[in-house]
């Protein structure tokens, strides 16, 4: 039986453990989403809304209903593992009243026994009515270990009521907490209403002046890829350079063609740290929204079509500085369309690039550190400055949002 106690003991020790550490996650992915939509609010303060076209608008309000829907989300599983904690902590609180009652009992019985031989007559008299020296000093002995005993047993009731009141203190604080998360759900459930029938109003817009629009989307489309193209050509070209230049130090040999960087065994340091980072990485902004993720998204117009982002696109308040992400090294600043410009830094065989700046503080082969700032994101027509970070492994592009911090 003391067995399968300390089990469930070492089991709901183990439960609560993870549960408090997924806890922690789920805070913290909340907090950020918080701190999207609050940036949201504020740079919708700022906007010029007759500047903003249709298709603008219905790129705010996805982004605003991902955001809704990503709150509720964490806020759902957050209650779950309240209410799991909540039962736990229940059972923990049953299992110490029945331990502590079976204690109550038997000191009380103590107690009786003790009241009934207090006289301290009784006591000497058991003593020295041994029939041995021995006998004598076992009964001493017997004695102290009794008295032992009866402390060890209130100590042990004490240490009983006060896990039992930690316990219970828990248990309203994961109740109040759920009562606050409940709170929190129904009001952006609201909020995800709201949105919704703001975006079909849009969507009927759209579809009134589905010719104007499909050829505002076509002619977006065609730039995105154009300059996709051309950083593709530009990273090819530097890793070829970089290349080069490493062979010619290191005397490795360089197979020319590579569309991977040589790594050098300080390059190989830099590299593991930057990857070490992963989901660590401060924003290349210090306040905003993601407003357009990576990947195929649906295109606004026709249901059937879907277009690739190569990065992630953040949307700031005006005047914005872009900032590094992490340590390392600018391997190009090029203007990428009209003159907007992008900053190529390398990590290892990893690459940052930060898109859309009107003006640049580096240069290449400039040594740049954690949140440094590189530049300053072009402010469009309706006051609203978008970067583009992307985020590639030699040629290849990976996800930014999994590289970047809850925080």
């Amino acid at each position: 039986m003391n067995r399968i106690l300390a089990l469930l003991v070492f089991f709901y020790s183990i439960v609560t453990f993870a549960q408090s550490k997924e806890q922690k996650q789920l805070e913290q992915q909340k907090i950020q989403i918080q701190k999207e939509i609050a940036a949201f609010k504020e740079l919708l303060q700022t906007e010029k809304k007759k500047e903003k076209s249709v298709l603008s608008q219905i790129e705010e309000q996805k982004a605003r209903i991902r955001l809704s829907e990503k709150l509720i989300s964490t806020t759902a599983r957050q209650k779950r593992l309240l209410e799991d904690d909540i039962y736990l902590t229940q059972l923990e609180i049953n299992k110490l009243n029945r331990e502590l009652k079976v204690l109550k009992e038997d000191y009380a019985k103590m107690i009786v026994k003790s009241y009934k031989s207090r006289n301290e007559k009784s006591r000497i008299m058991f003593i020295l009515s041994s029939d041995s020296f021995l006998q004598a000093y076992k009964r001493i002995q017997y004695m102290k270990q009794y008295a032992n005993f009866r402390k060890m047993q209130g100590d042990e009731i004490i240490e009983k009521q006060e896990k039992l009141a930690e316990a219970k203190q828990k248990l309203e604080s994961s109740k109040k907490q759920k009562e606050k998360v409940l709170a929190e759900s129904e009001a952006e459930k609201a909020e995800l209403e709201k949105q919704k029938k703001e975006q079909e109003k849009l969507a009927k817009d759209l579809q009134k002046n589905k010719k104007k629009y499909a050829a505002e989307i076509s002619k977006k489309e065609k730039e995105k890829k154009a300059i996709d193209a051309k950083i593709k050509k530009l990273i090819a070209e530097a890793i070829a350079a970089a290349n080069k230049k490493t062979a010619a130090k290191t005397g490795v040999k360089n197979t020319g063609g590579s569309s991977k960087f040589i790594l050098t065994p300080e390059g190989k340091i830099v590299s593991d740290n930057f990857k070490a980072n992963k989901g660590r990485l401060p924003w290349p902004v210090e306040k905003g929204y993601i407003q357009l993720r990576y990947g195929n998204y649906q295109d606004p117009i026709h249901k059937n079509v879907t277009h690739l982002n190569s990065g992630i696109e953040i949307a700031a308040l005006p005047g914005s500085t872009a900032r590094a992400v992490f340590d390392g090294e600018v391997l190009q600043v090029q203007v990428v369309q009209g003159t907007k410009k992008a900053v190529f830094i390398r990590h290892g065989d990893f690459i940052t690039i930060y898109q859309n700046l009107d003006s640049v503080n580096v240069s290449v082969g400039d040594k740049v550190s954690i949140k440094q700032t590189i530049g300053h994101i072009v402010t469009d027509s309706s006051g609203k400055a978008v970067i583009k970070f992307l985020v590639l492994q030699n040629t290849t592009t990976l996800n930014p949002e999994q590289w970047l911090s809850n925080l």
